[in-house]
């Protein structure tokens, strides 16, 4: 349900609608089984597609897995992301979504036919794997009204949500493994399984002899460190699902997955359960079995000489776009993206390999980096920015290192620059279709040139040096792939019919370009199995490798002479290299793991669902009409609550009580409704009932709260618990949003009554008891992370708030302004943040607290659910009690240091492990009643803050923090405190 509500906020944005105009265009189509939303009627040419692939998956997973479902299972489709994606979750209730845009192609690394049918059968895996129900599952639903969402506010309902869905609470690694497994022999053998992008891998960490992660390492580095990131979640639990079907056949590899009577609910002590031993224990066995499979294909390429490279950096590259060489400056272009730092555009000197930075690239490409053309005439390099989501194209002039946004949104990748008339070529994805299209200078608009049927894709563009000819990779509904070539002056005047070069099968030919000449194509496939580069002879149409590489080459770069300099994969990602341009004597094949299911396990043959034409939507549909998220708003869930509550007098009490949760079923409308009662005799009789109401639709939130208790204020000393009502109101929007940069506004009305104390300050005594508060806010933001940081790392924030109070007939204004900025430092994953914070009371009295800013303490309380580093809060300041410290107006500042993470391989147990340990120190100065000396109060503070994240059953993130801070006053002796806060969620 989170993911689903960030998609319907990031299309209110990115569409620029407002929230009803956006909701109009949502309609549905209802059967048995499914609930399909589209976003826009453009996608309703895709609803017979959509509908019977949906069909054949669920018919497969109820034959496979003896699988029912409780109701419809909602479908979202939208047209969000340059590429096509998918995502699945089992809570509250069954939920998939699909992005409709073609797959990417990037060292083939996610083969797949028709992309509709293979992501429904990757998804429908989640959910039947997540949501099949035994009887005491089905207890616990039940019980609860439903399967629970887990909910920071709330941490019981973590217990309450595994108790509903255990299967759910497995790492990634799992749930990713069996549903690409499954995919690929639904999808006839095209898939993962039996992919050679993933067998690079493992015989690139057997070849280099690096690690292979076992199951903890994993999920608490592996994922995070490497270059590949959460990629390596599909290819080791792909790897381990399939050595599992391969060694001890599919009924145990189904029995580990089915949730049925009699199975254990974690899903390592079902392991054990199926296969008589720990989970620990097998795994050892496949690294040790891995060891020598991978052997043995190294050997086998080895048969025939290998072929030799000079490397031309020291260290690799991680992940790398397409390059281009400079002869002028003998240097390469290329996009690079590795842990540590964020991605940018580089310059690799060919003669030193020394690597400069060039400029930032804003929303990388986990694999490609960025579409990349350069115009070696002017100098110019053209990339793209937001590139998972609707792509910027830029230009950047490496004589001035500037860059300027040519096109917002433009959604145009697979750039190729023509020399002879200085146009652009790109592909652009939109509503699910690629568009060949041009662009001139200045490049402010495109041109449609050719729009492809759907099924059919162009990628990896490269154009002839005399301009005459552009050729590309096409990859049809069939999952068959080719390199094409077209005539650009047929292109333009539209007939064009793409010449077939060669047919490369099931694995595409990959980025292929012209050489200096014009003579050849230089390209790599993984035809034998491993990613070789072939050249092809343009004169005599004869396609010849040009490589017998132990890893892979890719992204050749031809250079004038006898040279071809390559991207070489390593296990931390790709090093440029040079190799001869020279047809070795021949080239290594090697076996595939999923071939050998295939011919071991013959069972995976017949686990192809029938054709969609085999369906009749028609027959199939019970209503198909507009989705209005009021008519599908339904309890969720329900469930039994403990909350904490401190009264007027000070007294602490347990509140026991309830939560029911209300959505629709796409969640762009929630409802949560708490009420708990205080038994103690201690509090007073008018503050012993609780009740708290937030509802929200799309941009609006209203909440509202009787005598507010919270779990929370059951430890420690920070209270958000009030006495009195309240009832509140807030609008938020964007007026820019282009990830990662944010321009939005928030503005909010509430009405307190019977106030003890101020509703932002627990320890202010409220003079008068009733008010009504009111804020203003807009914000900027541009923070970004590089890869494998466990927060934002750099970049820069500012805010302002004009807010008050209207008391009494009084109008108690003020403003405060907020800004940072932070910059990675050399050191990976360190970077340095400065802070400033000023605001004053604009009229009322200025001695009235009404009137007044408060300050103190670290923020944290002792049981917490908020931001670990509450420390960079305005409001807090370490070193001394909260609250303490207040003014009618203020400046503050805060330098922070963070430190690199410490990373722990294996410190923990599957369920319940350490991730990683920082380190922050930082400095705050802070002055009060700036204007007035009399009054005027100037305090510093030093400290450190040490935060160590643990994870529970594989999804739940929780955090130790341990902190310490001293606080100077002129005049006032030493005030220092410790915190001590354990995050839950």
């Amino acid at each position: 349900m989170p993911r689903l509500r960030v998609v319907l906020a990031v299309l209110a944005s990115v569409r620029v609608c407002a929230p009803a105009a956006l909701a109009a265009q949502f309609q549905m189509l209802e059967t048995k089984d499914m609930r399909l939303v589209i976003t826009s009627p453009l996608q309703s040419y895709l609803v017979p597609q959509v509908a019977r692939s949906f069909e054949n998956s669920l018919q497969f997973h109820r034959r496979l897995f003896d699988y029912t479902p409780a109701g419809p299972i909602n479908v979202l489709m939208h047209d969000l992301w340059h590429y096509g994606n998918a995502g699945a979750t089992p809570i509250p209730e069954n939920h998939i979504t699909i992005g409709i845009e073609p797959y990417a192609h990037d060292y083939e690394s996610a083969p797949a036919p028709e992309r509709m049918t293979s992501s429904l059968n990757h998804e429908m895996a989640h959910i039947v794997t997540g949501d099949k129900a035994t009887a005491s599952d089905r207890f616990y639903r039940r019980l609860f009204f439903g399967k629970v969402t887990p909910n920071p506010e709330v941490p019981l309902s973590m217990l309450y949500s595994y108790l509903t869905t255990p299967r759910w609470y497995a790492p990634r690694w799992y749930l990713e493994g069996i549903a690409v497994y499954l995919e690929t022999w639904m999808n006839g053998g095209i898939g993962r399984a039996i992919g050679p992008y993933d067998e690079m891998v493992f015989r690139t960490l057997v070849r280099d002899s690096a690690r292979i992660f076992d199951f903890v390492g994993l999920e608490s580095e592996g994922t995070t460190i490497d270059f590949q990131t959460g990629a390596n979640s599909y290819l080791y639990g792909t790897r381990f699902v399939s050595y599992l079907g391969l060694r001890y056949g599919n009924d145990s590899l189904l029995a580990w997955f089915n949730r049925t009577a009699g199975s254990r609910r974690y899903f390592s002590s079902q392991f054990r359960h199926v296969y008589g031993r720990s989970l620990e224990d097998e795994w050892s066995r496949w690294i040790a079995w891995e060891q020598d499979w991978q052997a043995a294909n190294l050997a086998a390429i080895r048969r025939h000489p290998v072929t030799t490279f000079r490397p031309l950096t020291n260290r690799a590259l991680g992940s790398v776009s397409r390059a281009y060489y400079d002869g002028a400056t003998r240097a390469i272009y290329v996009g690079i993206r590795y842990p540590g730092q964020v991605a940018h555009l580089a310059a690799i000197d060919v003669a030193s390999g020394k690597i400069t930075n060039i400029a930032e690239i804003l929303g990388a490409a986990g694999y490609s980096v960025t579409a990349l053309a350069y115009d070696a005439t002017s100098r110019t390099l053209f990339y793209t920015t937001d590139n998972a989501d609707w792509r910027n194209l830029c230009a950047l002039d490496l004589a001035t290192r500037r860059s300027r946004v040519l096109l917002r949104n433009a959604r145009i990748g697979d750039l190729a620059f023509d020399a002879a008339d200085r146009s652009l070529w790109g592909v652009r994805h939109d509503n699910g279709f690629s568009t060949l299209v041009r662009l001139l200078p200045p490049y402010r608009e495109w041109n449609q040139i050719q729009t492809l049927p759907y099924g059919r894709d162009l990628f990896d563009l490269n154009i002839s040096p005399d301009g005459a000819t552009l050729i590309g990779s096409m990859s049809e509904i069939s999952g068959s792939q080719k390199l094409v070539r077209m005539d650009i002056a047929a292109l333009r005047a539209k007939a064009a019919t793409p010449e077939v070069l060669s047919d490369f099968g099931d694995w595409p030919p990959s980025n292929f370009v012209f050489s200096p000449d014009g003579r050849y194509l230089f390209g790599s496939s993984y035809y034998s199995g491993v990613s070789n580069i072939y050249r092809y002879d343009l004169t005599r149409q004869v396609m010849e490798p040009l490589s017998n590489t132990e890893t892979g080459f890719f992204k050749p770069v031809p250079l004038p002479g006898d040279s071809v300099v390559v991207f070489r994969y390593t296990a931390r990602g790709f090093v440029p290299s040079m190799i001869p341009n020279e047809v070795p004597d021949s080239v290594s094949a090697i076996r595939f793991l999923g071939n050998e299911i295939a011919a071991t396990r013959t069972d995976v043959q017949s686990w192809i669902p029938p054709q969609d034409s085999t369906l009749n939507l028609d027959s199939l549909t019970t209503s198909a009409r507009a989705y209005h998220p009021l008519a599908h708003f339904a309890l969720n869930s329900a469930y039994p609550v403990v909350e904490g509550y401190q009264d007027a007098a000070g007294t602490n009490a347990v509140a026991i009580g309830g939560r029911a949760n209300f959505s629709d079923q796409v969640g762009a409308t929630a409802l949560s409704l708490t009420a708990s009662y205080s038994p103690d005799p201690a509090v007073s009789s008018s503050e012993r009932l609780h009740l708290r109401a937030d509802f929200h639709s799309w941009n609006w939130r209203v909440t509202a709260a009787l005598n507010r208790a919270d779990f929370y204020d059951l430890f420690g000393p920070t209270k958000a618990s009030r006495r009195g009502y309240s009832l509140g109101v807030q609008y938020k929007g964007n007026l820019f949003l282009d990830d990662p940069r944010s321009l939005t506004y928030t503005l909010r009305l509430a009405g307190y009554g019977h106030l003890a104390t101020l509703p932002d300050y627990q320890n202010v005594a409220a003079p008068i008891d009733r008010l009504v508060a009111f804020s203003a806010n807009l914000a900027y933001g541009s923070l970004r992370r590089s890869l494998g940081a466990v927060e934002d790392e750099l970049g820069t924030s500012a805010s302002a708030t004009v807010h008050g109070n209207y008391v009494g007939g009084t109008l108690f204004p003020l403003l405060n302004l907020d800004a940072s900025h932070g910059f990675l430092l050399p050191l990976n994953h360190s970077s340095l943040w400065f802070r400033a914070s000023a605001g004053s009371a604009l009229a009322g009295n200025r001695s009235d607290p009404f009137a007044q800013f408060f300050f103190g303490g670290f923020g944290n309380n002792w049981v917490d659910y908020r931001d670990i580093r509450q420390f960079r809060e305005t409001a807090s300041f370490p070193g001394i009690g909260i609250n303490d410290i207040g003014g009618a107006s203020y400046g503050k500042a805060q330098v922070e240091w963070v430190l690199p993470p410490l990373r722990f391989r294996r410190v923990g147990i599957p369920s319940f492990y350490l991730q990683w340990a920082d380190l922050s120190l930082f400095t705050t100065g802070l002055v009060t009643d700036v204007d007035e000396r009399a009054a005027r109060r100037t305090l510093a503070s030093a400290g450190a803050q040490l935060d160590f994240r643990l994870v529970t059953l594989s999804h739940l993130e929780s955090t130790l923090s341990i902190g310490f801070a001293v606080a100077h006053e002129a005049g006032a002796p030493l005030h220092s405190a410790g915190m001590f806060s354990f995050k839950i969620m």
